[in-house]
């Protein structure tokens, strides 16, 4: 059972999603709930379907008291390095939140400070806070919806289906195509063992 953050009353929630991927940016969303919000379906977004997904997306924009969805693209993931950019987008999520918030939850155990606003880092709380499940939904849908956009461009890629993670089709696309302006040009967009040998 996900659980509300009783103290203060002004809590953020932030996830972000896509980290891992080899192409694409890093999405992340920042949420305030309700106090007396509930939704039985909301969870991590990687525990739900896609349908679900984007059902609790309009649920969550349509009651939560703020929210702010970033993202932060490829060119500065490569600047910067993923950690960063994953806090950097974070943080310009929190920004566009309409009333600035006495607590930050984050998921995951790495964080910087945001202006002078406590925050608390939670392994895996996207599982167990509704706030931060809230922005995971937020965060995925917002990329999946930019993954889709870009598939139309380059469809070999199959990105509206693997959304730029390394699943052996994405990788196997790499090798015959090539690499895109959406790829991560820090990443090692393909193994060893599957490079080819000149």
């Amino acid at each position: 059972m996900l659980k509300m953050f009783n103290l203060p009353c002004q809590v953020a929630g932030t996830d972000e999603a896509g980290r891992g991927c080899l192409a694409g940016p890093v999405t992340a969303a920042a949420v305030i709930l309700p106090k007396k919000f509930k939704n039985k379906l909301l969870n991590d977004s990687k525990q739900i379907k896609e349908v679900d997904r984007n059902s609790l997306k309009e649920i969550i924009i349509n009651e939560a008291l703020s929210y702010g969805i970033a993202h932060v693209y490829m060119e500065e993931i490569d600047k910067i390095n993923i950690l960063n950019a994953s806090i950097l987008a974070m943080h310009r999520a929190i920004e566009q939140l309409h009333c600035e918030p006495e607590h930050i939850i984050v998921d995951g155990n790495k964080f910087k400070p945001f202006r002078n606003i406590s925050h608390d880092c939670i392994i895996k709380g996207d599982g167990k806070f509704l706030s931060i499940a809230a922005a995971s939904i937020l965060a995925k849908t917002a990329r999946d919806e930019f993954m889709k956009k870009i598939h139309q461009e380059f469809p070999m890629y199959n990105w509206q289906k693997n959304k730029g993670y390394p699943t052996r089709e994405h990788r196997q696309a790499i090798m015959e195509f090539g690499s895109t302006p959406y790829h991560r040009k820090s990443f090692k967009l393909l193994p060893e063992q599957l490079k080819l040998t000149l």
